[in-house]
């Protein structure tokens, strides 16, 4: 059986609690990304923040929740956030060249959403060929 393929989202969906051994997933200020520590404080109702308690014996506060994974997840993490960074930018070749391209067979392009023909997927989440289309004349517009 191949292993389960997990998300950057379902490895940090469990709220952490006192006592988590835990990684930075991104560098803070005077904290590099990597950074191994134990959760000292959680606090917060709406938005989980917490103080941790480094290795080397500082204490820094207010990481936000999404700065911080399990020790032991640490490395899908890092697995799962390049993968979805990769198909974020497939996704993001593909409108471009359906942008590119424009319609084949004469069709209008608001007649996009005919399920499936030119959407996109991300994180499994399928992205209508018109939205797509909305950004694309957006960038255009902004001159990116």
């Amino acid at each position: 059986m191949p292993p389960k393929v997990f998300t950057t989202s379902q490895l940090q969906a469990r709220t952490l609690k006192r006592g988590d051994r835990v990684r930075l997933v991104s560098g803070l200020p005077g904290v590099p990304q990597g950074s191994e520590g134990k959760v000292a404080m959680a606090n917060g109702f709406t938005w989980n923040r917490y103080w941790v308690r480094l290795v080397d014996g500082r204490v820094v506060g207010h990481i936000d929740h999404d700065d911080l994974v399990r020790t032991k997840d640490y490395e899908r993490y890092l697995v799962a956030r390049g993968r979805e960074a990769e198909e974020a930018e497939l996704a993001a070749l593909a409108a471009a060249e359906a942008a590119a391209t424009g319609p084949q067979d004469g069709t209008d392009d608001d007649a996009g959403a005919d399920g499936g023909s030119g959407e996109a997927v991300v994180n499994g989440v399928p992205v209508p060929a018109y939205l797509l289309q909305r950004s694309a004349d957006a960038r255009a517009r902004l001159g990116a």
